[in-house]
């Protein structure tokens, strides 16, 4: 029996996204990809169960990094380690510094930027509490075809930079959770999943900084 029975998730074809241009790793360029990525003209709601091992669909995943600048001017980052009974068994035991998740079909029936949003609001929602306020950017994509979770996945990833660094894991499989200064997420990122990687990567030249 599948582990996702009912969930429909949001996809686009991979042709879609090699027509607009296709990429390893991280790419900042939001504005190329977005309108189209979340264009109900190409969107369309599928059973988790059928596209998580079919390559011909990109499923898009919210990818949320939460960032609080201390005193010395520095920021810091949210990072955590996935518990063992993690639902995507081929992630358990990694360090990640991204929250989000899928974009079901009960977050919106249009498929659309709206649909993407709403889910984005209620994977934060399920994982994490925030205290304090907060505001978030769109700020890259990361794409990762040298592995089976890669081949299927698109992330979307989000900058939110927190007043206060208050953020507590609302799930059991969300363990060992922290802020940390880029120096020494880096020193360990060989513990971090790959869409962390290709993250920190990205924070270590600068290029989620503007």
């Amino acid at each position: 029996m599948s582990q996702f029975p009912d969930e429909h998730v949001l996809v686009v074809p991979r042709t879609l996204f090699d027509r607009v241009g296709a990429f390893q790793g991280f790419c900042g360029d939001t504005a190329a990809y977005l309108p189209l990525l979340l264009d109900p003209a190409h969107t369309s709601w599928r059973p988790r169960a059928s596209v998580e091992d079919d390559p011909s669909f990109k499923q898009l995943i919210p990818y949320c990094v939460l960032a609080w600048r201390g005193e010395d001017g520095l920021r810091h980052y949210f990072a955590y380690t996935r518990g063992g009974g993690q639902s995507e068994a081929r992630l358990r035991a990694k360090r990640s510094l991204g929250i989000g998740g899928h974009i079901s079909s009960t977050d919106g029936e249009h498929g659309d930027d709206t649909s993407y949003e709403a889910g984005m609001r209620r994977e934060l929602a399920e994982e994490i509490a925030i205290g304090g306020g907060w505001t978030g950017r769109c700020v890259g994509l990361i794409n990762d075809d040298s592995n089976a979770v890669g081949s299927v996945h698109l992330g979307i990833v989000h900058l939110l930079e927190l007043e206060r660094p208050d953020v507590a894991s609302r799930e059991s499989e969300l363990v060992e959770c922290g802020f940390e200064p880029l120096a020494a997420l880096m020193a360990d990122r060989d513990r971090f999943e790959t869409w962390s990687q290709i993250t920190l990567d990205a924070l270590a030249s600068g290029l989620l900084e503007t």
